[in-house]
């Protein structure tokens, strides 16, 4: 919504804006105030705008007020035409850009201010630990002359909430001065991290407490899994409020003792929003929805928590329809509302669904939390929706989130999966705080790309750093040797990884090394190291053995494999396909008729290929033969030049992979209308010179597409990223990222 620019008329020739003040310019500053702080912004105005006289006070007033209705753009512009600003006009500018999440804007008013109080440095320290952004709090921390008793409490809160109680602990060490409330702050950080001896050790040293610090020790055990402790706890402190109450009532709940809990919740002297929030929870976490909605209609104090409750336990349970509706019926919606029903879409799937709330949602004027810029990034990932993955960036610079750990993962794993190393790189390179998620993101997505080399340089630096690899880091390091040829580092890393870094072998390390070994052609290490698991092979195991046996034309060993798969999974279509395909190759047409009929007997459909593409932020999607894209006349023109331009460079097709028994020329037709050919060939057309071709395709690519492309990356002069349903694939001047090992 376009927010009204407001013309500010310079100061009256004498109007005061320091030293002594009229007793009527005192009145209507506090009418203004009073005004504002109801709302009522217009009738401010026009009490503004009719003073004879102003002062610097005045202008705060209108300044504070505009902040507090959520018109920054007109407090910015108000500000700039106050005559003679104060300390007071620049922190409360400055607070409301850090509430609004300008940090940026924030940073740059706090280095233009001419002289700077304690209330300065606060502001500046919550914003950034607000964000998560603890060590740009520490550094406005130290570089406060003066520190008083909320700077030291926001500094040690930031440590606090985000999970840094070490550091904390060593904040709270360094001085005595600490008030109930500090103390209360520092257990409730090791009580949220479960470590409770410790929370009890300051507990029982605190000088005096309140019934805050009983709360912490009732709700830490029960939120632990102990209460019988959370239960003694409650029954010793000398005063309750309905939060003690309260914070039983959740132990049970949490802890699956519903019936414990109605008991409590039953027995309150009274209750408020939250004691009912946490009973509603309780059922919502069993998934007894209807027990939930029970209560929840009766309940005679709903808040926006309430309602969100309701939202997330319909969207947890898969019940969308019930989810969206909840959400449409709420009086009142807060960020936590946005990012549950854009959760609810993403993981059910519903990727357009996602973006589209996302629009809604900036068409509202909402603000985007830490969770939603999450959720929206991983759906932009899941499509490869690289243009608004880009625009989020932006707008995630813009609050101050960019180098925040929880959305710089999200970050990572977007421009990752849509084929943009270079971003995904660059983002890593920014972050302030890395943690092993931001490693293995990285480490994982070079390996996908085919980048061996450059995933194992990550690792190495990785090794260098104080953060230790675990399971997942080492299956993206076995992972990136597999996909990059690289057998004899990686049998090294297997071998070794148990004494090097203590990660026992499971599962998936093992099917890295099938995999690997299988690509080889080494199919009898491969078959040895499944004989000698400490655990039965799975179907992924076979799968991977099944692959290899397509790649090395082995059918006996492919139809071996392929009959574990379809013991263990009898409705995975792929595997039929893919044995077919091998016995396609080797001309076994009776056995590629009988795979057919097996998956007719057993109800086993084919799933469809499709690819898609995105093109100026909208997404378009492509069929084999397809004939309902609004410009497929154009797409076949021009895919039958290419076609026969390729052909004069030396590209053949490779009609051994089509599953039908006909002509050749029949099957060079069927070939030329994959729907990541069709997908490519609009991308051509439509993407500028300069730019990658990115391409999704839910299935793996073909081998003859894969061939065409090459050829087509080096005819057109393009590169061209394919994301198939097991890795990325760079096409450029006539070769690929994978050096044809896939």
């Amino acid at each position: 919504a376009a927010v009204r620019q407001r013309s500010h008329r310079p100061p009256a020739a004498g109007e005061a804006c320091s030293g002594k003040l009229d007793a009527d310019v005192i009145r209507r500053n506090k009418a203004i105030t009073v005004h504002m702080r109801a709302g009522r912004v217009g009738e401010a105005e026009r009490l503004f705008d009719a003073m004879p006289s102003r002062s610097t006070s005045t202008y705060n007033a209108m300044l504070a007020g505009y902040a507090s209705n959520g018109r920054l753009p007109v407090a910015l512009s108000l500000f700039r035409s106050i005559p003679r600003p104060d300390t007071f006009s620049y922190n409360t500018l400055l607070h409301a850009l850090a509430v609004s999440s300008s940090l940026t804007d924030a940073r740059s008013l706090f280095d233009e201010m001419p002289v700077k109080d304690s209330v300065t440095y606060n502001v500046m320290i919550s914003s950034h630990a607000n964000h998560g952004l603890v060590s740009l709090a520490r550094k406005y921390f130290d570089l406060a002359p003066e520190k008083d008793a909320v700077s030291w409490n926001g500094m040690l809160a930031a440590y606090v909430r985000n999970g840094r109680v070490q550091e904390a602990r060593e904040l709270f060490n360094s001085r005595t001065e600490w008030d109930a409330i500090s103390w209360n702050a520092l257990m409730a950080g090791y009580a949220q991290l479960g470590r409770m001896a410790e929370a009890q050790e300051l507990f029982d040293r605190m000088p005096q407490r309140d019934v805050v610090s009983w709360n912490t020790m009732v709700s830490g055990y029960a939120r632990g899994g102990d209460m019988v402790e959370a239960r003694r706890m409650f029954d010793m402190a000398p005063v309750r409020d309905v939060f003690t109450w309260t914070a039983v009532v959740s132990g049970y709940a949490q802890n699956g003792m519903l019936e414990d809990a109605r008991m409590v919740f039953d027995a309150m002297p009274e209750r408020n929003p939250v004691s009912w929030n946490a009973m509603v929870a309780a059922y919502v976490q069993r998934r007894m929805m209807e027990k939930a909605k029970e209560l929840f209609d009766i309940m005679p104090c709903r808040n926006v928590a309430s309602w969100n409750t309701m939202l997330t336990g319909y969207a947890q349970a898969g019940m969308l329809d019930e989810a969206r509706a909840v959400f449409d019926m709420m009086p009142q919606k807060d960020a936590v509302s946005w990012a549950a029903m854009l959760a609810a879409y993403a993981q059910g799937g519903f990727s357009e669904e996602t973006l589209q709330l996302f629009i809604k949602m900036g068409q509202c004027g909402e603000w985007v939390n830490r969770s939603a810029f999450a959720c929206l990034l991983s759906t932009c990932a899941d499509i490869a929706a690289l243009e608004c993955g880009m625009q989020l960036h932006g707008r995630l610079i813009k609050a101050g989130y960019g180098l925040g750990r929880f959305v710089g993962n999200a970050l990572l794993a977007m421009y990752f999966k849509c084929g943009n190393m270079e971003d995904a790189r660059n983002a890593f390179e920014q972050m302030e705080d890395r943690d092993a998620v931001s490693w293995n993101t990285v480490i994982a997505g070079y390996a996908r790309h085919g980048f061996g080399k450059e995933a194992l340089e990550v690792f190495d630096m990785m090794r260098a750093t104080s953060t230790k690899p675990d399971d997942i880091t080492l299956v993206g390091v076995l992972a990136a040797c597999s996909h990059s040829g690289l057998v004899e580092k990686g049998i090294s890393y297997f071998y070794s990884m148990h004494h090097d870094f203590g990660v026992t072998a499971k599962p998936e390390h093992y099917t890295c090394m099938i995999d690997l070994l299988g690509r080889a052609g080494r199919l009898d290490e491969a078959q040895g190291l499944m004989k000698d698991m400490p655990f039965e092979p799975d179907a992924t195991m076979w799968g991977a053995l099944l692959g290899a046996s397509r790649i090395h034309r082995n059918s006996k060993l492919g139809k071996s494999a392929a009959e574990k798969i379809f013991e263990l999974e009898p409705e995975n279509a792929g595997m039929y396909v893919l044995l077919s395909n091998i016995y396609a190759s080797s001309g076994k047409w009776r056995d590629v008729g009988k795979m057919r009929v097996m998956m007719e007997d057993r109800g086993v459909k084919k799933v469809p290929g499709f690819s898609w593409m995105e093109v100026q932020n909208k997404v378009h999607t492509f069929s084999v033969g397809d004939c309902v894209h609004p410009e497929k006349e154009k797409i076949y023109a021009f895919l039958e030049d290419l076609d026969m331009r390729i052909k004069k460079a030396g590209y053949v097709s490779a009609t051994e992979m089509v599953l039908h028994d006909v002509e050749d020329e029949e099957k060079e037709h069927m070939l030329k209308y994959h729907s990541e050919k069709l997908a490519v060939a609009y991308g051509i057309l439509n993407i500028p010179v300069g730019r990658p071709i990115r391409v999704i395709k839910n299935l793996r690519v073909c081998g003859d597409c894969h061939n065409a492309f090459k050829y087509i990356s080096a005819i057109e002069g393009r590169l061209i990223i394919l994301r198939d349903s097991n890795r990325f694939h760079h096409f450029r001047d006539g070769s690929c990222s994978c050096g044809d090992y896939w």
